[in-house]
């Protein structure tokens, strides 16, 4: 069973759906006994970083994801991948979850800085993913498929556990790993067949395979 991180952050629902479609039992809950049984662990989330750390810290599970991220596969998505990090400076500067080395930081900046003031904030919409590295989170994955992004803020100083960016007048870090933690920036269960295939890859790591319906 693939375990949905329940915080109140997040479209559940979507990324529920997208698992079912794949065949694989899925349950959204915030019980620490039912993240602790799982094969898998997804962590969504959408908003501001420090509303949804400070969420996170307020359902007791911080302890929890951190122990079960060493031993089973866990996934951020979108905002939930920039909550593995070590800290972000939306609105401030908040601390992550430290699973990853890193910092979260606002992409208008390094797009001016790159000479491209014209390109839009938030980077919404399909963009090409560029894989660097070989992992079986790709096994499903065709070279230059596109992927959906919805986000002002992207991980920097991550290059070491960075296994794929997109082109968006700077490389936006696109997917992580380290260990048995991964992230993705852009939103799989959004990204029609590609993203589908990514988490179909995903749910065949690690020891235990998920479970199907």
């Amino acid at each position: 069973m693939i375990a949905i991180v329940d915080y109140g952050v997040g479209n559940l629902a979507s990324l529920a759906g997208s698992l079912a479609s794949l065949g694989l039992a899925n349950e959204v809950t915030r019980d620490p006994a039912r993240l602790s049984s799982a094969s898998h662990i997804l962590l969504p989330g959408v908003g501001a970083f420090g509303d949804a750390m400070q969420k996170l810290r307020d359902t007791g599970l911080v302890p929890v994801l951190k122990s079960q991220a060493q031993k089973k596969p866990l996934l951020g998505i979108c905002l939930g991948m920039q909550l593995l990090f070590e800290k972000s400076y939306e609105f401030g500067e908040h601390q992550g979850l430290g699973l990853l080395p890193g910092e979260v930081c606002p992409l208008g900046p390094d797009l001016a800085a790159a000479g491209h003031p014209e390109l839009k904030v938030p980077h919404m919409g399909w963009n090409r993913l560029d894989i660097l590295r070989a992992d079986p989170f790709f096994a499903n994955t065709r070279p230059g498929e596109y992927v959906y992004y919805v986000h002002s803020f992207y991980a920097k100083r991550c290059e070491a556990d960075t296994l794929a960016t997109s082109p968006y007048g700077a490389a936006v870090t696109g997917v992580v790993r380290r260990g048995l933690v991964y992230g993705t920036q852009f939103h799989p269960e959004k990204s029609g067949s590609a993203g589908l295939r990514m988490l179909a890859a995903f749910a065949a790591l690690g020891g235990q395979p998920a479970e199907r319906l």
